[in-house]
């Protein structure tokens, strides 16, 4: 796939600027806060709905303002698309294809695949279970769009599910005992079981393709020093990837641990409580490695994922490198610009022009940015 062109209308500092992309690598130069995060953040909205920078669309659009909209031309094996995303600070954004509105928005996953890779991206090792999470979800939704709809339905009976333990916690608290509804919490776990296998399963899944993906690539950026091992911990311990097994083991944790969540106020089982682990050579990656080894995890699993995604979409995915460089040595550095070279679409942020060779510099649109503007240099 290639993504023809970009049109930003009141979106973040962008009053209204078309770009044409005529080169496989279009490298956005530019001062800090010029705006080359959001042109990224943009197509990023475009791939997954999503913005790792904000939940908020009021967040993107110009101040003072009712809406912003992302348009783009997107070449496929298929044919070209249009695609079009309306963000409004005070209400439901609308998507559109071709200039069809659609009903769902899920149905505006899948037309553009990407892959975000940014500094902020070495908080998948570092940070906590919910970060790693994000991850795996984002993948999964452009690899399963349907998946967005198992986890909006999860989510909704969580909260509910949330709602009747406060609830009830509330009712009895002048009681020596609490007083818990055994029909109303059946149907909730029921429903939470349900869904929430669904979720695990999807996950699961995922990822056991992908570990072997992001092993390969991890061997050959730390030279076969090194052995990843990719680790899915399901808040539901089961070895099975029996639906029927899983769900009953689901239940069962729900009702030994229905005291404690009484307590607590919260709901204590679920994938909403997963993790992921990386090992390295049988350490945990987060607690005990270095900063080299973080950074090269990190970046065997973003080349893990834009294989993964080409391997299930059937085209390669665009790129999307925010100030990365920077972040990585030059050995880490050669790694991932020798993997693009032109089998990806690859949209890439820098300060300088320092880290590209000659030949790189030749193949690529070099683009300035500046106070949310595109110009030639």
């Amino acid at each position: 796939m290639f993504l023809q062109s970009l049109h930003l209308k009141q979106f973040r500092n962008y009053g209204d600027q078309a770009v044409e992309f005529l080169a496989p690598k279009t490298i956005l130069l530019g001062e800090n806060a010029q705006g080359k995060s959001n042109l990224l953040e943009a197509v990023e909205l475009l791939a997954t709905l999503k913005s790792h920078r904000t939940r908020r669309d009021r967040d993107l659009v110009q101040t003072d303002l009712a809406t912003a909209q992302i348009r783009a031309s997107l070449k496929r094996e298929l044919g070209v698309s249009a695609l079009q995303l309306t963000l409004r600070s005070g209400s439901r954004r609308t998507a559109s294809v071709n200039g069809e509105t659609l009903r769902r928005q899920q149905d505006f996953l899948g037309h553009l695949n990407a892959v975000q890779f940014s500094c902020l991206d070495l908080d998948l090792v570092r940070g906590g279970p919910g970060r790693r999470r994000t991850w795996t979800d984002t993948l999964l939704m452009q690899l399963e769009p349907v998946y967005v709809h198992i986890l909006q339905q999860y989510g909704q009976v969580l909260k509910q599910s949330n709602a009747l333990i406060k609830q009830q916690a509330k009712q009895s608290t002048d009681e020596p005992a609490p007083q818990l509804d055994p029909t109303q919490l059946a149907l909730w776990d029921a429903q939470l079981a349900t869904l929430g296998t669904r979720v695990i399963r999807r996950r699961a899944r995922m990822l056991r393709r992908l570990a072997p993906i992001a092993q390969t690539w991890h061997r050959a950026i730390s030279g076969s020093a090194e052995q990843l091992e990719i680790r899915y911990s399901p808040n539901v311990d089961v070895d099975s990837d029996d639906a029927g097994q899983i769900q009953q083991a689901f239940l069962d944790k729900l009702q030994t641990r229905a005291m404690a969540e009484y307590y607590q106020r919260t709901t204590l089982v679920g994938p909403h409580r997963d993790d992921i682990s990386f090992l390295i050579d049988d350490t945990p990656a987060r607690q005990y490695g270095s900063q080299g080894q973080q950074r090269t995890l990190v970046l065997a699993l973003k080349l893990s994922e834009l294989q993964l995604i080409e391997e299930v979409v059937g085209e390669p995915p665009l790129l999307l490198l925010d100030d990365v460089l920077a972040e990585l040595d030059l050995n880490r550095q050669n790694q991932l610009l020798d993997t693009i070279q032109d089998r990806f679409q690859t949209l890439i942020t820098t300060t300088h022009l320092g880290s590209f060779d000659a030949q790189w510099l030749k193949l690529s649109q070099v683009l300035q940015v500046k106070n949310g503007c595109l110009t030639t240099p």
